[in-house]
């Protein structure tokens, strides 16, 4: 009998794509174990605004030196030990929301180690994936993102129901552990032992310059800063990154409070709906990569023009549908907004995400890290800010039921997009600016 054998690239894009679940998994759950903690002692909007951003603060920190440490010692090695830190944390901490500094110093510590992930990912992706599947590559891996929110949201509820809120950290901190020997025995970097006895040659080299292997990456000579740092093509990927998190984590924080509280329906009683908007951003991200790549292989557009489009289509209509998000007063047309939404706003990553490794693919993780500080900017300014915007909108309405109260909260991300897809179609490029 023929032997299948599997491409050491795909495990490896496989369990990225795990690592990314899981990450998010753990993203949602917090929000969601911790909102129904801090309402059953009725903590304000503003107090739960500034803890759940407290995980930016460490996630910002720790982007650049993640894609600096990843570069020198290898993201292999960096993903492996961010994973037990931030796991260990979870299965340490105490869910008490009348213990905010114990709360804070915890998230701040996840978030460091989370901020490690990102960085390390580009920098392996960059070294194993050839450039005729980067796009699809990239898309599966960062979907992964939102399959991990729609579980999330999905079963995360109902073990709060019924082991409480505590429970919560356990289950994420056994998810991460598992995880963490799975990488630690199945991946290996390019130059070692492949990953499956059965498939020696590994597909790393390509007359394309732009695939890169350790002995040509960026370990071998100086990180050019200057150059990353004043380059428009990067800083038109930071700015979309900005935004494009902006929308993702006031979402996937306050979409929640926003069932509860601003439409009054139980998380509960609304069964699998709920995880709909991460479920089809995971399907739009993967069809931004298919038909990136479909595009760019079959020349139908240039790698520049395929960024440009997917981009520009995804942030736009994801801006109309935000925009609208307050105007639906049901479940449906609630879940039919965020969904469209979060969908296209999927499907422009296959623009702007993928558009490291075209650019820099000798400095991916760098550059990942400098554009998902932004990134993780956004969610320090966006988390907070909204909780500061319904603290006032619940003085001046009495209560958060109202359209009114939410309309800010969706409209300031709608008019980042308009105003980031600009930005994109100015100044990005496909082509590779950095040798």
């Amino acid at each position: 009998m023929t032997k299948m054998t599997l491409p050491v690239r795909y495990l490896i894009v496989l369990l990225t794509f795990i690592c990314t679940s899981v990450c998010y998994i753990e993203r949602v759950g917090f929000s969601i174990a911790y909102t129904v903690a801090a309402d059953a002692v009725s903590v304000n909007q503003s107090t739960k605004g500034a803890i759940l951003s407290t995980f930016y603060y460490g996630y910002a920190c720790s982007q650049v030196p993640g894609g600096y440490v990843a570069q020198k010692i290898g993201g292999r090695k960096v993903l492996l030990l961010s994973f037990l830190l931030w796991s260990f944390t979870c299965a340490l901490l105490p869910l008490d929301p009348n213990r905010v500094s114990i709360l804070i110093i915890a998230r701040l510590l996840v978030g460091v180690a989370q901020g490690f992930i990102f960085p390390s990912i580009h920098t392996v992706l960059a070294q194993w994936v050839p450039p005729h599947e980067r796009s699809r590559s990239v898309s599966l891996t960062t979907s992964g993102m939102y399959l991990g929110a729609a579980l999330g949201m999905l079963l995360i509820p109902t073990l709060v129901k019924f082991k409480g809120p505590q429970s919560v950290f356990v289950a994420e901190a056994g998810l991460g552990l598992v995880w963490s020997l799975l990488w630690f025995k199945y991946a290996s970097d390019p130059k070692g032992e492949s990953l499956l006895p059965v498939n020696k040659k590994i597909d790393i080299v390509s007359k394309d310059s732009n695939v890169v292997s350790p002995s040509n990456s960026a370990k071998s000579g100086s990180i050019p800063w200057l150059k990353i740092l004043t380059s428009l093509p990067v800083w038109a990927i930071v700015v979309n990154n900005f935004t494009f998190h902006y929308a993702l984590y006031v979402l996937m924080n306050w979409l929640p409070t926003y069932f509860e509280l601003g439409l009054k329906l139980s998380l509960q009683d609304m069964g699998s709906s709920k995880m709909l908007p991460y479920l089809n951003m995971f399907v739009f991200s993967n069809i931004g990569g298919v038909v990136a790549d479909y595009f760019i292989t079959r020349r139908i557009l240039s790698v520049t023009m395929t960024r440009k489009f997917l981009n520009t289509v995804g942030f736009l209509v994801a801006s109309l549908a935000l925009v609208v998000i307050p105007s639906f007063r049901t479940s449906g047309g609630a879940v039919f907004c965020s969904s469209v939404a979060l969908g296209f706003l999927a499907l422009g990553r296959a623009g702007f995400a993928v558009n490291h490794m075209d650019i820099a693919p000798r400095y991916a993780g760098i550059v990942m890290g400098v554009s998902n500080t932004a990134g993780t900017l956004a969610g320090i300014v966006g988390v907070d800010l909204t909780g500061r915007l319904l603290e006032a909108a619940k003085v001046a309405n009495s209560d958060l039921s109202t359209p009114e109260s939410w309309k800010a909260v969706f409209l300031i991300p709608g008019l980042l997009c308009v105003f980031s897809s600009f930005i994109f179609l100015l100044f990005s490029t496909g082509e590779r600016i950095f040798e």
